[in-house]
């Protein structure tokens, strides 16, 4: 659901650009309190992650397909605020390396994807994984709080258009529209955030912001005695988290690299409703569509998985910095996170 440029008026594209700088700038506060020196590479992992999936466009009905919004899998995997942080780096990089989504909506993308997004996805988490019982409570909340953001951020989409949009439209109609075909996205959503938290959790629970709290003390056992983590508190040091990053960078780019050829070339859920009810000729070009990377590699003919692996490239390099930059420092006791037999 990446908004072209042309759909919004100069009002609401300056609007949500304020929206959306002024909510980046909250998250990197509050970031503070998700990430420190050795959960910081997480940022990176995830939006990159996000990244490579959302190339991954998958069919649903009538010639339409949807993709990975990731704003659920990136509160659950590393926090609301650095949710945000990772949504923002990934729609910078797509829209200025790959002219996907528009340069004059940015804001609009990231305030729709990025921010609203990413808060539905962590109340509903938060409240369905209190509410759910049994070992599967974290993976059922990843999986209803993705389902109900794609829709929330369809329906955001659609109020935005209504304000000043550069179309005139029956705003139930197209509420209407956007509502229903981003329900069946949100399913894949489901399903797709569901089964990657799921697999986190069975190896790293401890890295997992979502199940603090909730998940059992992960137990592990050296030379030097048994360590105890607490939910949601890492080990000290980096040895415990490098296979893990490495092995989910190697997955990640396998999907930008390789899977990424086999994805569905139909419309987008908001590309198909928009020209269902006629205001997809209100696009305008991009200023960077005649870029080599442009629609991943298809404007300059190179092969769409390369272009991914780029992609990939800059958006860790980006939003690792990015987290590096934002993470807090812990005391003492807490940034070791770790209880020693005694």
């Amino acid at each position: 659901m990446h908004v072209p440029d042309g759909f919004f008026n100069a009002a609401v594209s300056l609007s949500t650009g304020a929206v959306a700088a002024a909510g980046v700038a909250v998250c990197l506060r509050g970031a503070r309190r998700e990430l420190d020196d050795r959960t910081a590479p997480m940022a990176g992992l995830v939006a990159a992650f996000i990244f490579a999936v959302q190339m991954l466009n998958f069919p649903i009905a009538a010639g339409t397909s949807g993709h990975l919004m990731g704003g659920a899998l990136a509160a659950i995997l590393v926090g609301p605020f650095t949710g945000v942080l990772c949504l923002a780096v990934v729609l910078l990089v797509q829209s200025v390396f790959f002219a996907d989504g528009g340069l004059t909506a940015l804001g609009v993308n990231i305030t729709i994807m990025g921010i609203v997004g990413v808060l539905v996805a962590w109340g509903v988490f938060r409240v369905v994984s209190r509410v759910a019982r049994g070992k599967g409570a974290v993976t059922v909340a990843a999986f209803v709080a993705a389902l109900v953001s794609v829709p929330a951020s369809a329906l955001a989409f659609t109020l935005l258009f209504w304000i000043g949009g550069t179309a005139p439209i029956d705003a139930g109609t197209v509420a209407a529209a956007m509502g229903g075909v981003h329900v069946l996205i949100g399913v894949g959503e489901g399903v797709i955030t569901a089964l990657t938290v799921g697999a986190v959790l069975a190896v790293r629970p401890d890295l997992v912001h979502g199940a603090r709290g909730l998940a059992a003390p992960l137990l592990l056992r050296g030379a030097d005695g048994t360590t105890t983590v607490q939910p949601g508190r890492p080990v000290a040091g980096g040895r415990g988290t490098r296979p893990f990053l490495l092995a989910g960078l190697g997955v990640t780019l396998l999907l930008a690299g390789l899977v990424s050829f086999f994805a569905s070339g139909s419309p987008d859920g908001l590309e198909s409703v928009a020209e269902d009810q006629g205001f997809l000729d209100r696009a305008t070009d991009h200023l960077f569509g005649t870029w080599a990377l442009a629609d991943y590699g298809e404007v300059g003919g190179i092969p769409v998985g390369v272009a991914g692996v780029v992609g990939v490239g800059v958006v860790l390099l980006v939003a690792g910095g990015v987290g590096y930059a934002a993470r807090g420092r812990a005391p003492d006791r807490e940034r070791a996170g770790v209880r020693t037999g005694e």
